[in-house]
């Protein structure tokens, strides 16, 4: 006996197609709008696939798969014909249809359905950068680990170099052998530390020096905050926007992101025959808006762009969410339903595939199949997919920036510190290296005024 099966390759793990017995061979072929097919060359493979190998394994049946033609679950129009794989069926083109076919009480009056070897319900998809989580470090999410890192370290070369441009610099620290130095290690971080508050901790450079290092790092500090409190605003806005949606009537309420689902599915229906005034005002939105698509991966595609939710069956929008990290569904299911295959009335078929089914899932092979396809591929990236902190790439530019006013704020001082000891060593007919050795042990040590006194000895002998 022929057997054909009408097999629709849907979504990765549900692939589906037609299929017709007693053939030697497999003559697959895939929907050209449909990538999330899994495909192995030239054949497919998926969830159905697997199903109707085991099926065939226990039934004892030979097939061959072909696509529906036009790409449909099934429908019946105005004029009461049918397309997709139920209009198949019907028609005596193919003797069975297998594929995430939702039994419902319309397709049950024209094809007979098998036992269901997936049990699902009604859901939605957003884009995963919508979640929030709850931290107590929230406030850092602005700027990344690295990030963070990156600013200690400016910090610390910051004050560092403050200090070093008081100590050098004879402006700032002109007789250090009478006066008191001013800018001390613990007072150039206290400094910095006021300019990241946008508050000044006096006494402020007077030297050159000190007044680019000082400039320099209060544009750095004014830059960064303004990247910092951006971020965090971005961050908050987009969490309120997204975190509330957890249900229907949560969506239902807001206006911010759109919502569709498959045009002319079971999905819609549902909410077109409803008298929930939830599900009632979602299915006024969709027809006002037509924000319907074509096919479950069009809506996937849509909702990964963002600012948009697609409803589908939950059990294929796990798929999705395992196979791209943008994704999230909602907890809530409503509307239970189930998958199974149609065949034509009064098939013969139905009862023995019926029982293989059982046995399927009594075996826990179905269990294994669904644990197979629906892997997730996020394994160890539930975090860096949505985080939106700034990365120190993102601001090089104003480190770099830092840096070269922190070099020339030190070259600068130096400079003044060389002119200094150049004028003394003229007057007092001295080396200027001497002068200028003797200014930086003055200054970091206290070997200078020995060092001097040395010098004037050998000057003498």
């Amino acid at each position: 006996m022929k057997v054909c099966v009408a097999l629709f390759v849907c979504v990765a793990a549900l692939t589906a197609g037609l299929i017709t017995a007693d053939a030697k061979e497999l003559s697959i072929t895939t929907i050209k709008d449909n990538p999330y097919a899994m495909s192995k060359g030239s054949e497919l493979e998926g969830y159905c696939i697997d199903l109707m190998s085991e099926l065939s394994k226990k039934l004892g049946f030979k097939y061959k798969v072909h696509v529906v033609k036009d790409n449909r679950y099934g429908a019946m129009d105005s004029s009461g014909n049918w397309n997709g794989m139920i209009g198949e069926v019907i028609r005596g083109d193919a003797d069975l249809a297998v594929a995430p076919l939702t039994v419902t009480a319309v397709r049950e009056k024209f094809v007979d359905m098998t036992t269901p070897f997936i049990q699902t319900g009604l859901s939605f998809i957003l884009r995963k950068e919508g979640e929030s989580e709850d931290s107590t470090f929230s406030l850092l999410a602005p700027f990344s680990t690295d990030m963070w890192v990156g600013i200690i370290i400016a910090f610390l070369l910051t004050g560092l170099c403050i200090f070093l441009v008081g100590r050098i610099s004879p402006s700032e620290w002109a007789e250090p052998d009478t006066d008191e130095h001013r800018f001390t290690l613990l007072h150039s971080f206290w400094y910095i530390t006021g300019a990241l508050t946008l508050q000044g901790a006096g006494p402020h450079p007077k030297a050159l020096s000190g007044c680019v290092v000082s400039a320099i790092w209060w544009l750095f500090a004014v830059l960064l905050l303004a990247c910092y409190f951006s971020n965090l605003q971005s961050m908050l806005n987009s969490d309120s926007k997204h975190v509330s949606i957890k249900s229907f009537e949560d969506l239902a309420n807001q206006d911010v992101i759109d919502y569709g689902t498959v045009e002319f599915g079971s999905t819609m229906l549902f909410f077109k025959n409803s008298n929930n005034p939830v599900y009632r005002r979602i299915y006024q939105h969709m027809e006002r808006k037509k924000s319907y698509v074509s096919s479950m991966e069009e809506g996937v595609r849509r909702t990964q762009e963002g600012n948009f939710a697609f409803i589908g069956e939950a059990v294929s929008l796990d798929l999705a969410v395992a196979h791209s990290c943008k994704l999230t569904r909602s907890p809530e299911v409503i509307s239970m339903r189930s998958y199974a295959i149609a065949a034509s009335l009064g098939s013969p078929l139905v009862k023995n595939l019926s029982i293989a089914i059982l046995q399927l899932s009594e075996s826990g092979e179905l269990t294994y199949l669904r644990e197979k396809w629906w892997a997730s591929s996020c394994i160890g990236t539930n975090g860096a997919h949505i985080s939106k902190a700034l990365q120190p790439h993102d601001l090089q530019g104003l480190f770099f920036l830092l840096g070269l006013g922190l070099g020339i704020g030190l070259l600068l001082a130096l400079l003044e510190l060389l002119s200094k000891a150049r004028n003394q060593a003229k007057d007092g007919k001295k080396s200027c290296c001497l002068v200028l050795t003797s200014e930086l042990n003055q200054r970091f040590g206290s070997g200078g005024e020995s060092a001097e006194c040395d010098s004037s000895d050998k000057s003498k002998a």
